[in-house]
């Protein structure tokens, strides 16, 4: 049976003493692990940042170590592939941060959305960092639309259950966050700090990765954002196998 998985995170790659040089972290060093294969193929589609090549050298520049095959998806100025082919012939696919509504209104304009729902039910790893965490699930807070954070909540929903991202590093994201649950606008929101990823298996959350190896419990974590008892909890998510 196929396994369906993303990996949603507020990271993916760490800086180096280098300038603008990043490696990968552990969330994506995961993703390469779970293809089984000795050279898995990952794409690259960087469209939340409008194809930014500033962006996609680094993440090649990233990648030049490991032991797998690097491409890239653009959308701008025109697709640089046949979409349907290139997406479905992955092992893992890496959506960048951004803009997450200037994603979501051009993948549905060119069809990706539909190659993505394809490209996951078979088997091929989705994730990203930020717009490319929060395109999976059914939305959530965004700075799409200037520096006030406002909602989207026309994602692609793979994922049922809404997603905050950088929750430890912007005050605005936390706020909104528990609003959305007492407002009912989502019923459940998975939320990662920096360098933190959840890793989701046939639509449940199964495990949270971390980037850098954990110093105590005091590490960055995720979040589970739900309704009990009329009131808005919060459960803090540690790094590991997560208890359902």
């Amino acid at each position: 049976m196929t396994i369906r998985r993303i990996m949603g995170t507020s990271g993916g790659f760490l800086p180096t003493d280098r300038w603008t040089a990043m490696v990968p972290g552990k969330t994506v060093l995961k993703m390469l692990e779970l293809t089984g294969k000795d050279r898995p193929r990952i794409c690259f589609v960087h469209t939340a940042s409008g194809d930014d090549a500033a962006y996609l050298t680094r993440s090649y520049y990233a990648m030049s170590n490991q032991n797998c095959d690097v491409s890239h998806l653009q959308l701008f100025t025109q697709p640089n592939a046949p979409v349907r082919e290139h997406l479905l012939k992955s092992d893992v696919i890496w959506v960048g941060g951004g803009s997450v509504a200037n994603l979501l209104a051009v993948w549905r304009l060119h069809g990706v959305d539909q190659v993505m729902q394809e490209a996951y039910e078979s088997g091929v790893i989705l994730g990203g960092v930020s717009a490319g965490s929060i395109c999976w699930h059914q939305g959530g807070p965004t700075d799409s639309f200037g520096p006030k954070l406002e909602v989207v909540d026309n994602a692609l929903g793979f994922l049922p259950y809404g997603n905050a991202v950088h929750f430890d590093s912007e005050a605005q994201r936390r706020p909104l966050a528990h609003e959305l649950i007492a407002s009912e606008k989502f019923e459940r929101i998975y939320a990662t700090d920096d360098r933190v990823g959840i890793l989701y298996e046939n639509e449940e959350a199964v495990e949270v990765v971390l980037d850098r190896d954990p110093v105590d419990q005091a590490s960055p974590a995720a979040y589970l954002i739900e309704k009990a008892g009329g009131q808005v909890q919060e459960t803090k998510l540690t790094y590991g196998l997560i208890k359902n």
